[in-house]
């Protein structure tokens, strides 16, 4: 029997320390934030290394880790996928790509709202990419940010269908009322991600086995969310957020029990490795928890890949002396390892002689041209109010 230590109290002057075990304590372990030291995460990949040895070992594990985090997010089992009614219209047309408003329900009667960005002049059927966002607030926040824009704009223009998608409470959901504090926040982005595969599957001009994510911080964690318990995902990028030590800093990272239980142990380092044998890059900074990357996580992973003898589907680029982001240099990092494993075409927009990628094509919207309701579509009466619990 496990024995967790529940409190000390003080009774006539003595400590007591009062436990509970396993039947009865019922509490979930959250691992939030800094939820140890750079030293206790090296010591707890050692710990999780020394339960595999070959190839049948990990994946017997991985599917451990991949029922953890499902039964954490109370996506266990998968909900019914009930139908998208998905609505896209508003189509813009720029410099070799389009953008038009796209929306579907996650949920019935809950919205999840984008942009989804193709290519023009270029034949199809086209790979699709996944774009979730970090914790930008305000009314330009979410999917609405320049910074988005230029990555979905140039991927597209090298071939890709683009998904943009906004995180519950922020960009057009928070101007829709909702509040990314929403209790369900970790179960309703893991499953709207899920869903994105099922809307960009569903359009015509795309190739369904060609799937990559993206994102950067919060959106960085939900990119090796998804690719770790869907395997549509064949290419995956987080950017900025795969650390040992840190576990993410908003609950809806962190704030269900995902990494831990009384059976088993994780982190983000290993999450990310349940990629394998997928190609995947880790994007990595000297100014965040992802300072350590080239030298704790990366070889933590890239040990994984060993197992199956995928090591060059693995790639780490760290840039030292930069801070937390998806800037311009890491969106130049992210190009080259999607153009090579989604087969894009970057004619017109890699530079050879500076080796760029161009972005000043793209043309930046305002958020009231990317909303998906407006005059011209008006907010659903049979959507879900602000703050409603959404039924799974």
């Amino acid at each position: 029997m496990r024995l967790h230590r529940l409190t000390s109290i003080i009774i006539l002057g003595w400590s007591v320390t009062l436990f509970a075990d396993d039947k009865n304590d019922t509490a979930p372990i959250l691992c939030q934030g800094h939820y140890h030291t750079e030293a206790e995460a090296i010591e707890q990949l050692a710990r999780m290394a020394a339960t595999y040895s070959n190839l049948g070992e990990w994946k017997d594990r991985a599917a451990r880790v991949r029922k953890q985090i499902l039964v954490g997010a109370k996506l266990d089992p998968l909900p019914k996928r009930t139908q998208l009614n998905a609505i896209v219209h508003k189509k813009r047309e720029y410099d070799g790509y389009s953008v038009e408003s796209a929306t579907f329900e996650a949920r019935p009667g809950f919205y999840v709202y984008g942009s989804l960005y193709r290519p023009l002049g270029k034949p199809g059927p086209h790979p699709a990419v996944l774009c979730p966002h970090g914790h930008a607030r305000g009314p330009g926040g979410g999917r609405l940010r320049p910074d988005q824009q230029y990555r979905c704009a140039t991927l597209a223009r090298m071939g890709a269908v683009v998904f943009s998608y906004d995180m519950i409470g922020l960009g057009e959901s928070l101007h829709h009322g909702w509040d990314h504090d929403h209790k369900q926040a970790l179960t309703l982005q893991t499953w709207s991600s899920i869903r994105a595969i099922d809307f960009v599957q569903s359009l015509d001009d795309v190739d369904g086995e060609r799937i990559g994510v993206t994102g950067c911080s919060g959106g960085g964690t939900q990119t090796f969310l998804l690719t770790a318990v869907d395997d549509r995902v064949t290419v995956s990028v987080p950017v900025v957020m795969v650390s040992a030590h840190f576990f993410g800093g908003c609950h809806c990272e962190s704030g269900m029990p995902i990494h831990k239980t009384a059976d088993l142990e994780t982190n983000n380092a290993e999450i990310a490795a349940l990629a394998a044998p997928r190609p995947l890059m880790l994007i990595s900074v000297g100014g965040d928890w992802t300072k350590n990357t080239p030298v704790v996580e990366y070889p933590y992973i890239r040990n994984v890949y060993s197992l199956s003898g995928h090591q060059s589907h693995v790639e780490n680029v760290h840039y030292p002396g930069r801070e937390h982001g998806y800037q311009y240099l890491k969106r130049q990092a992210m190009y080259p390892f999607m153009v090579k494993h989604l087969g894009l075409d970057s004619k017109g927009v890699f530079d050879a002689e500076t080796e760029l990628y161009d972005e000043t094509k793209t043309t930046i919207e305002t958020p009231e041209q990317m909303y998906v309701f407006d005059e011209s579509k008006p907010y659903p009466a049979s959507a879900l109010k602000p703050g409603a619990s959404v039924p799974f």
